[in-house]
């Protein structure tokens, strides 16, 4: 997280809709004398305000957590190159602009019944927004193989203590400047990510 005040929330309800959007992730967790475990997920998050994901049992992380462990999840949306020159002020400087998120908790495997119920809740979430396209359910898939999928593979939940976000959006500058630089962003022609976050800039509200 940014350590400027002025970029950072803490404000969960936040957090986790920025993070429920985004639906995919970084989860790490530490080791003892080595580097940290890594993994990129899909997941869920949850009306509690958990985070349900899967794992390959193949996964090093799933080999590490038998039990309950330490863990975060980064959240990364979109972020882009922010020149100077589009601010219209003197005396500026290059920077990134960007918006993340970390859900802090602990990672606890489910039993393998909790599976397919996890499963089906990621498919709805993401196959729902494809809409009007015919949504596609787990039950479309024979019994027999979804049954070999499933073996390897095992549920886990995240239980969220903390929530931390970083939206780095030039709220620190004018207002011209910031609307400036979101203009400089759009047109800049570089992809659809930097479109998402000059539209951040220009709609900046505190969270």
């Amino acid at each position: 997280m940014h350590p400027n005040p002025i970029y950072r929330s803490s404000e969960r309800d936040a957090c986790l809709e920025f993070a429920r959007e985004v639906g995919f992730g970084v989860l790490a967790i530490s080791v003892a004398e080595a580097a940290p475990l890594i993994s990129h997920v899909p997941f869920v998050v949850t009306e509690s305000g958990d985070v349900e994901m899967h794992l390959v049992r193949s996964n090093p992380i799933t080999r590490a957590a038998g039990g309950p462990v330490a863990a975060r999840l980064a959240v990364q949306g979109p972020h882009g190159y922010v020149s100077p020159d589009w601010y219209g002020m003197e005396h500026q400087v290059p920077t990134w602009n960007y918006v993340a998120v970390h859900l802090t908790g602990v990672l606890e495997p489910l039993p393998d019944e909790a599976l397919r119920g996890a499963l089906d809740r990621l498919s709805d979430v993401f196959e729902t927004r494809l809409q009007p396209k015919p949504v596609w359910t787990s039950d479309k898939m024979p019994e027999e193989a979804m049954a070999r999928l499933m073996r390897m593979i095992r549920p886990y939940r995240l239980r969220v203590e903390a929530a931390e976000g970083t939206w780095k959006l030039a709220q620190n500058k004018p207002e011209a400047a910031r609307l400036g630089a979101a203009e400089g962003l759009a047109a800049s022609g570089i992809g659809a990510e930097v479109q998402s976050l000059a539209a951040l800039m220009r709609d900046w509200r505190e969270v």
